[in-house]
């Protein structure tokens, strides 16, 4: 359920009656979440289910008046965006919130401190104000009589360089995410707050975005161009980003039908934007592929935002009816040397129908300063990357062969994970409220956001478990139509609960899936990794020589070792991931150290590719020279199994599924 609105405090005093309903319902969501997943649904009944398009909160009356947001991204020499309000206002005791819960990001915001510069006035004069001492993201102000209208002028300070965060203004190219724009009223809903939001942005730059427009003023001044949207809700407005650059180009993805669908592309370099017809055809592909497999559409339009950037930071983060999807330059120019990474936008686009319109309960808040839980996100994260993979095979984004050689290296790492041995993966769904994304130093040990990968070969477990159960009949195509399908048109989230996904399944095809889920989600080492693929007729092995997409991805990094020693190495031959029961850890080798010598000699990735091959037939340690910080060791490594690359195999004594899966529907 939605939980109730936060109100303007004025003392820790004031705050407590107001939090401990909160807090005992963060409790009760932990004892559930703690607790056996068949409990779980077994509690989780209907009629405590968010229905969609319908509050049950105190937030829902409709704020008074539209907020005017006008947002100036011209500064870009200093990468700082420049922002007036005028919020409609009552005298009394006022808070503003910056956003801190953001969809898509399934924990908080951390940009806050690149708010700066704040001011407020209203009528002329000053108005103080004062940050709430135990929530960062709420400033108190208090109206003076007779105003009633409140201006803002504050600045968004963009990162110079990734070290201080995501960098999103650059020379060429502007990205605009609202969130970080805005800071609106507390005591309503982000479905009733109105925004009338413009965008100010140097001459010569053209946007992609969700928003409508509804004024074009050129020439505001010698260098820049204002662009008045249509209002909309706050809640549509932070879902609809903006990608703006001096190099853009758009495509049409579902050329003659009704409901639009684009590609807008922006790049630091003019070339980068040079894509073939035969490119294009496989964007087009995934948009008819997708709505084949959900059978509806729950945008008006669809706007894939996409940069081609060494400068504008990368991104993959999901909307309503768009998405952000930041790259490298080589998107389109090396498309036959490296597919690695090409289910983006398939993955951002499944987002439309799992996590935007179909959406956990428990991500459904009211506004974005009501905390979030996480509890589903193996569907909202984990289903959507499996539809990421299965749609860019289906589409042609990628060959079904590198698809394959994906999941294997997925498998393996699930396999020789040491942290599967004491967290469950359930657990791993809270990592991005309490880790935040931050780098791990044993990311292995600790576990990660693993809900995406793991959950993905789950999701592929249940496909071919439908299959095989249904003799061939059912799939989890059938689920993404019954689940996701609904509503044809419907741009209101449907929220849903456990108990939906046990449910929908079973009419399918009946079967013990509250066991089968719970075993897999709260069980520890559970089989999936390589069950999921047995099941669906292939088999995981290792092979001494690298696939074509492995050499690539390899080639990216410099040295993955990962399965043989127990590290992957980037181009310096720094550690970048560590594997704990691996020969390499246990030699006590630290993540981040840097591999010196091999043998006696300087390190290259091919010298220690030649060490590990001769080692398996002459049976000779391997000698590294490894330095962490100031300090230096020599290690021995009694390592004699040779190179291996995780690949798959078919195993001919099960159906060939996996094949059935990645061919395109019809």
């Amino acid at each position: 359920m939605r939980l109730p609105a936060s109100k303007p405090l004025s003392s820790a005093t004031a705050l407590l009656p107001l939090i401990a309903p909160f807090i005992a319902s963060l409790l009760s969501g932990f004892v559930m979440a703690s607790g056996a997943l068949a409990a779980t649904v077994n509690a989780a009944a209907d009629n405590n289910q968010v229905n969609a398009g319908k509050s049950v909160s105190n937030v829902n009356k409709a704020y008074p008046g539209v907020v005017q947001l006008i947002v100036d991204a011209s500064d870009l020499d200093r990468k700082i965006f420049n922002i007036r309000a005028s919020i409609p206002v009552q005298a009394g005791p006022l808070t503003l919130y910056f956003p801190e819960w953001l969809p898509g990001k399934h924990g908080t915001n951390s940009a806050l401190n690149q708010l700066a510069g704040l001011r407020f006035s209203g009528n002329q004069q000053a108005i103080a104000w004062k940050r709430d001492p135990l929530n960062m993201y709420a400033f108190h102000l208090q109206i003076p009589a007779g105003v009633s209208q409140l201006n803002a002028e504050y600045q968004f300070l963009s990162p110079t360089d990734d070290k201080f965060g995501r960098v999103t203004m650059t020379p060429d190219i502007v990205g605009v995410q609202w969130n970080n724009m805005i800071l609106y009223p507390a005591g309503a809903a982000s479905d009733q707050i109105q925004i009338q939001p413009t965008l100010i942005l140097p001459a010569g730059l053209q946007f992609g975005s969700a928003l409508e427009l509804a004024e074009k003023r050129e020439n505001l001044s010698p260098s820049q161009n204002e662009f008045q949207f249509k209002p909309v809700t706050l809640e549509e407005l932070v879902d609809s980003p903006v990608f703006a650059g001096k190099y853009f180009k758009r495509f049409d993805l579902n050329p003659g039908a009704k409901i639009p669908v684009h590609l807008n592309v922006v790049a630091d370099k003019p070339e980068s934007l040079n894509a073939t017809p035969e490119q294009i055809a496989a964007h087009q592909a995934l948009v008819q592929q997708a709505t084949i497999l959900f059978g509806s559409q729950h945008y008006r339009h669809y706007d894939f935002l996409l940069s081609l950037s060494d400068e504008f930071s990368g991104i993959g983060l999901e909307h309503h009816q768009s998405s952000e999807n930041g790259v490298r330059p080589g998107y389109f120019s090396d498309w036959a040397k490296k597919s690695s990474g090409r289910d983006l936008l398939a993955h951002e686009y499944t987002h439309s129908w799992n996590g935007k319109f179909r959406r956990p309960a428990d991500l459904l808040t009211p506004h974005f300063n009501t905390p979030m839980q996480d509890s589903l996100l193996w569907v909202y994260e984990g289903q959507t990357q499996y539809w990421g993979y299965v749609l860019a095979a289906r589409s042609g984004l990628m060959k079904q062969e590198h698809i394959r050689d994906v999941l294997a290296n997925v498998a393996a790492y699930y396999a020789h994970q040491s942290g599967r041995n004491w967290r469950n993966l359930q657990d791993t769904t809270n990592n991005p409220v309490f880790v935040s994304r931050r780098s791990q130093a044993w990311s292995d040990f600790q576990r990660d956001e693993d809900y995406y990968r793991e959950g993905a070969l789950l999701w592929l477990e249940v496909d071919a478990q439908l299959r095989a159960l249904s003799a061939e009949k059912y799939s989890l195509n059938d689920f993404a139509g019954k689940f996701f399908g609904v509503n044809n048109g419907s741009t209101t989230p449907l929220s849903y609960q456990l108990s939906d996904v046990i449910r929908t399944l079973n009419e399918i095809q009946p079967f013990d899936w509250g066991y089968f889920l719970q075993e897999r989600l709260e069980g520890l080492q559970s089989k999936t990794p390589t069950e999921s693929l047995e099941l669906a007729g292939w088999k995981l092995v290792y092979t001494e020589k690298p696939s074509e997409y492995a050499k690539a991805t390899e080639d990216a990094q410099d040295g993955d070792f990962l399965y043989s020693l127990g590290f992957s190495l980037d181009k310096t031959g720094k550690i970048t991931r560590l594997l704990l029961n691996s020969p390499a850890g246990k030699a006590n080798i630290l993540s981040s150290s840097l591999i010196i010598a091999v043998n006696g000699k300087s390190y290259k990735a091919d010298a220690l590719k030649s060490a590990i091959t001769n080692a398996k037939t002459q049976k000779q340690a391997i000698e590294l020279i490894v330095r962490h910080g100031e300090y230096y060791r020599t290690i021995r490594l009694d390592y004699f199994e040779g190179l291996k690359y995780p690949a798959l195999v078919r195993n001919n004594q099960v159906p060939d599924r996996l094949s059935k899966i990645l061919t395109p529907l019809k």
